[in-house]
């Protein structure tokens, strides 16, 4: 059914400014931002096919521009790019939060920004989070790339970095393009071996989080540091 055949109190924009955002449904918000269907399709229907191609809400702010170009009615250019805006304010309204407050106030927000910013990577990447004094988040920036071993993360370029941004301690973090956020003997080593260099130069690592979509790891929580 298309939005003008739908009662108007049923029209998300109408439903919005009448009843608030929190009264519209998944599909609907994001048929808010889709604004028009295809020519098969519907808006709705539309917004509803991206939400379960994407397994949800979580799913889709983990896509790429790749994984949205693929899905049909998002290969132009301006309904992806207002979905990727929409992504990028996800992780700058997290960031924000982190640097604004102890990092480790909220847990769950840290593993959220990861997952942001590394759960949708078809490639493995290694990142850290870069923290003050006081654990507010200084910076975030991906070091390394390809499978991650102790002889691919180089420590000496981590120290560096963490020597750059001033920091006093970091997290650790990357991602599993398979899926799984269990942590393998490498990721262990490599954990205890970035641990005891920044120990020379006084940073503290705090966490190593594991992410994948719709999944974190904090491997602190697991007794694994």
């Amino acid at each position: 059914m298309a939005l003008k055949d739908l009662p108007a109190d049923a029209r998300p924009r109408e439903k919005l400014l009448a009843r608030g955002p929190a009264a519209l449904s998944d599909t609907e918000l994001l048929a808010l931002l889709l604004r028009t269907g295809t020519q098969k399709h519907g808006v709705l229907q539309m917004a509803q096919s991206i939400r379960d191609h994407f397994d949800g809400l979580a799913g889709l702010l983990h896509a790429s521009g790749d994984d949205l170009k693929q899905i049909h009615g998002l290969g132009g250019t301006a309904k992806r790019a207002e979905l990727m805006a929409v992504l990028e304010l996800a992780r700058r309204a997290v960031a924000e939060q982190l640097k604004a407050r102890e990092v480790f106030g909220s847990p769950q927000a840290v593993k959220n920004y990861l997952q942001l910013h590394l759960a949708h990577k078809k490639h493995e990447v290694f990142a850290a989070l870069f923290l003050d004094a006081q654990n507010r988040l200084i910076a975030l920036e991906e070091l390394f790339r390809g499978t991650l071993t102790q002889t691919s993360v180089y420590p000496r370029e981590v120290v560096l970095k963490a020597l750059h941004h001033h920091a006093a301690a970091v997290v650790l973090a990357h991602n599993h393009p398979s899926g799984t956020v269990q942590p393998s003997r490498a990721d262990e080593a490599l954990t205890q071996t970035l641990k005891a260099a920044l120990a020379l130069v006084d940073v503290r690592v705090l966490d190593h989080v594991i992410v994948a979509p719709g999944d974190a790891l904090s491997m602190a929580e697991r007794g694994l540091l």
